[in-house]
């Protein structure tokens, strides 16, 4: 015999239904920037979950505008584009201390991906970052020395692959104080912003 639920029973599960359904439609919750670059919008997702130091620092950038008016200065072409730390006249604009480096617990260096770019010093990243145009799982967290440590992904590109696709295909060569790899045109973000969900 089949037991008719109660009204009380009904309504509980009638709730529970749209909440899961809620639950699934609802936009993900990890914090959006766009970069308003001369070639196009590219817009990065973050991974404050597995890389909380390194999404501050990155939006702590952004609040400053710090990356309005800086250019992409390094850009190798099956490999990746580099930006963040240059205005469009080569000068290098002044950055907070380093962070530490949170490869170990990142997302792997995938196309797409945004990193932080740093010296041969695995924790000395502090505003530069590139973004991966192919897999480079060479770049991962491989162990705790120097030259194993990694760069730290933060995020991924959500909307924009194809301005970034663009900056990769540009001609190279020098251009103030860098011998090669500098694209021209050269690529501004004219603007940086943390985007509303």
């Amino acid at each position: 015999m089949t037991r008719t639920p109660s009204p009380l029973h009904a309504l509980a599960l009638t709730l529970t239904l749209l909440a899961s359904g809620l639950a699934t439609a609802a936009p993900s919750s990890a914090p959006r920037v766009a970069l308003e670059t001369s070639l196009g919008r590219i817009v990065v997702e973050l991974t404050p979950g597995r890389t909380p130091v390194t999404t501050e620092n990155f939006l702590r950038y952004v609040r400053e505008g710090f990356y309005d008016g800086t250019v992409f200065h390094r850009v190798i072409r099956g490999f990746m584009i580099q930006g963040g730390g240059f205005d469009g006249h080569f000068r290098q604009k002044p950055t907070h201390p380093p962070i530490e480096n949170e490869a170990k617990h990142a997302l792997s260096n995938r196309r797409g991906t945004i990193a932080m770019a740093r010296t041969s010093n695995p924790h000395s990243a502090t505003a530069q970052f590139f973004i991966n145009t192919v897999d480079n799982p060479r770049l991962d967290y491989h162990g705790s020395t120097a030259t194993t440590w990694g760069y730290a992904v933060f995020g991924r590109v959500v909307e924009g692959m194809a301005v970034v696709e663009r900056i990769e295909s540009l001609p190279t060569g020098a251009g103030g104080p860098f011998r090669r790899d500098v694209p021209s045109p050269l690529v501004v973000i004219e603007k940086a912003t943390i985007l509303e969900h």
